[in-house]
């Protein structure tokens, strides 16, 4: 699974370990949240429950890939990845 991960976006590397920014903070919404990047000022939608749970989960797993691999199936694995590609280019996700 984790050689379709990688395909699945040729920008963005599976293989590195991400977290949540420490800069951004999180506010539930019924819809999933909004993150608030506290230095840029700005302001993203995560759009579903199980994308924030992906996220929040990105710190206790050693790749991306292995966050996605364990994250619920009701999306696409390669939607996950375009989502974390946004989130880590918003500022919302770096490296640990």
């Amino acid at each position: 699974m984790r050689g379709v991960l990688i395909a699945a976006t040729a920008s963005f590397e599976t293989d590195r370990a991400l977290r949540l920014s420490p800069q951004v903070g999180l506010r539930p919404e019924p819809f999933g949240a909004l993150a608030y990047h506290f230095d840029s000022r700005r302001l993203v939608f995560l759009k579903s429950q199980e994308l924030v749970e992906l996220v929040q989960a990105l710190s206790r797993h050693r790749t991306a890939a292995d966050a996605v691999s364990a994250a619920p199936s009701t999306h696409s694995p390669a939607s996950y990845i375009a989502a974390l590609a946004s989130l880590e280019e918003a500022g919302v996700i770096c490296e640990q």
